[in-house]
């Protein structure tokens, strides 16, 4: 009985294992914004910024979810945009602000 038992909660554990190693989680644009919280003193500071510096915008289109150009140059996040978002780069097009992720280049916010 007791090996039963203990065969059961092994085939179990296993199979568990099994289903964990192969659950896919994909992140939509939607979630990588959700994960970026900026707070709306940081947003007046990001529209003031691009205005004063007369930031250019790029001419490709660029879209939350998707992966920048690679012949688009991201630009520095300027330490006064908030901590959190240092780690990031940044586009200017269509006049919004598009943070990007820079290992992957991927655009995971849209500030307008």
């Amino acid at each position: 009985m007791n090996k039963l038992l203990l065969t059961t909660a092994l085939a179990a554990l296993i199979s568990t294992g099994a289903m964990a190693q192969s659950t896919v989680v994909t992140t939509t644009g939607t979630g990588h914004a959700a994960a970026v919280q900026i707070e709306p003193e940081y947003r007046t500071k990001i529209r003031t910024y691009v205005t004063e510096h007369k930031v250019r915008p790029v001419q490709q289109k660029i879209v939350v979810g998707q992966p920048v150009p690679r012949e688009v140059e991201l630009e520095a996040v300027p330490a006064d945009w908030g901590p959190s978002l240092t780690k990031y780069r940044y586009v200017y097009s269509g006049e919004r602000v598009m943070l990007v992720d820079p290992a992957t280049r991927t655009v995971v916010q849209e500030i307008d």
